[in-house]
């Protein structure tokens, strides 16, 4: 329901929605924007055009005014042909040079860097960032160059893919989103945007989406933006099985991308292998097509890396599509010669009517198994309502006799002006002794309706990595936070309060143990809820 407002939004909003009928499917839309690309993509030359013919035409510009017209070319370019956003990136690194304006000089490297990442030209990118000094840049460009460096390792970790490197570059991504959200502007497109994607980057796909929904609700955005964040969001889809979901963020970014002329882009790709595993071979190959003609005009080399991989197979099934039609019509020949043409569709109706008893079948086992585990969720959810509800009125029954007690102590102290007394009283309070006094009755509660929840959470751990608990220990931190996120508690921030650390040691806790762990990342809390309660 939240995909189809946010769709709805962003088609009204942008004007991806106009001239459309109300019944035309996303897709009939996406078609119609396809054959309108020529239209952006010749509004975009005249705004490169005009921006040319003011630098070569005035020769009296200065070197300032040439980097401001220059940089406008790059903006015009960066996702749209990389020769050209290169060679003005260039063009701005050679004017900073002559105006001797080290900030400019540093800007210039991370436009640089940005395009040749875009490219997929990774060790180049690499060099020019290793000789940025970012302590010449003003806070924009900075936010801007630990962005593009973060991204710089993301990519790397998807496309190293492995279990020795991409770890490393993982975590080096994350310390640089993490510089760089320190300096944009709270609640903006950049800072909730690179939220969602550090979020994304570290397996939290619940927070990740979250955030990327912040991004896509801002209603500043320019076309571009919406394409980024729409992107991001389908991504997430994908990969928690919302196909329809990630079918429609991805369409809208398609858009988005197509009105903005952007080919520096990865939508119109995935949509197509999208609908290729959904068999709409004729969209797909329309749009993988399209993605190629993208990535060539653009210069993309990684992306046609990925483009060659796919787009085979998708022709491949074109053709066995086209040989399967002409199959088909060679068989209704052949009915019809042999006037077999009744039988024959007698014989499909009967087919279909079985296929219709199976597909009813297969729904009705496939509901009942869905009711099932909600039932037995709903009942573990009861238990740890009631098991806790009760721990609650013990603890503040407890905590109102103490109260009590006091008040009662200290009245009587007041009353006989033993002011020295009231302050011992107070001062003898020991508050760490009462919260490890709450945590050891949490820990209690806890284990009564998870008895064997430390064993099997040791269980994801080689030997040497168990958690060995002291003797008068029934949970420790370790076991604390993954204890709270299994009765339904998250967020970071929450767990943070509650034990009294900060957000960025939970965090550390919670990637330290699951970097020890022996099943992979992304399975870890899935595997950890699906540890039974008594």
């Amino acid at each position: 329901m939240k995909c189809k407002i946010i769709s709805l939004f962003l088609l009204m909003h942008y004007g991806l929605l106009h001239a459309f009928p109300q019944n035309d499917s996303l897709l009939e839309r996406l078609n119609h924007t396809i054959e309108q690309a020529a239209v952006y993509d010749a509004d975009k030359l005249r705004q490169i055009n005009a921006l040319r013919a003011e630098l070569i035409s005035t020769h009296s510009l200065s070197l300032r005014e040439q980097f401001d017209i220059c940089q406008q070319l790059y903006e015009q370019f960066k996702v749209f042909k990389f020769d050209s956003a290169f060679a003005y990136a260039q063009q701005l690194k050679s004017l900073a040079e002559k105006m001797e304006d080290s900030s400019r000089i540093n800007y210039a490297g991370v436009k640089l860097g940005f395009v040749l990442l875009s490219s997929g030209m990774f060790k180049e990118t690499g060099d020019y960032l290793a000789v940025i000094d970012v302590h010449k840049l003003p806070d924009s460009a900075r936010a801007e160059y630990y962005a593009l460096k973060s991204r710089y390792y993301y990519d790397l970790t998807d496309y190293s893919s492995d279990q020795y490197f991409a770890p490393g570059y993982t975590q080096l991504g994350g310390a640089c989103i993490d510089s760089a959200l320190v300096l944009f502007k709270p609640h903006s497109f950049s800072y909730d945007y690179n939220y969602g994607l550090m979020y994304q980057k570290a397996g939290n796909l619940d927070s990740a989406a979250y955030y990327y929904r912040l991004a896509v609700a801002h209603t500043d955005l320019t076309v571009h933006q919406t394409a980024i964040a729409t992107s991001s969001l389908g991504n997430i889809f994908i990969r928690t099985g919302k196909k329809d979901s990630a079918i429609i963020m991805m369409a809208i970014a398609a858009m988005a991308d197509i009105k903005s002329s952007t080919k520096e882009t990865t939508a119109m790709f995935i949509l197509a292998s999208l609908l290729f595993k959904e068999q709409d071979v004729k969209n797909a190959s329309r749009y993988i097509e399209y993605a190629v003609t993208d990535a060539s005009f653009y210069g993309a080399r990684l992306r046609k890396v990925q483009l060659s991989a796919i787009v085979p197979i998708i022709e491949g099934e074109k053709i066995n599509t086209v040989e399967g039609q002409k199959k088909m019509l060679f068989v209704y020949a052949t009915i019809v010669t042999l006037l077999l043409l009744v039988l024959v569709w007698l014989a499909i109706i009967i087919l279909k009517q079985y296929k219709k008893l199976q597909s009813a079948q297969q729904a009705i086992t496939t509901a009942h198994a869905v009711q099932q585990e909600i039932n037995e969720k709903l009942m573990e959810a009861n238990k740890i309502k009631e098991e806790y509800i009760g721990y609650c009125f013990q603890i503040n029954s407890a905590y109102l006799d103490k109260i009590k007690k006091f008040k009662k102590l200290a009245d009587q102290k007041l009353s006989d002006n033993k002011y020295s007394e009231v302050k011992y009283l107070v001062n003898n309070i020991d508050l760490k002794d009462e919260r490890e006094q709450l945590f050891r009755n949490f820990d209690r509660i806890f284990l009564r309706i998870f008895p064997n929840f430390v064993t099997v959470f040791n269980s994801f751990f080689k030997e040497e990595d168990q958690i060995r608990l002291k003797e008068d220990e029934l949970l420790n931190t370790d076991l604390r936070i993954f204890a709270l996120i299994r009765i339904g508690i998250n967020d970071n921030v929450k767990i943070a309060q509650i034990l009294e650390y900060s957000v960025n040691t939970i965090y550390t806790y919670k990637t330290k143990i699951k970097n020890k762990a022996i099943i992979p990342k992304e399975e870890f809390e899935e595997r950890l809820m699906d540890i039974k309660a008594l």
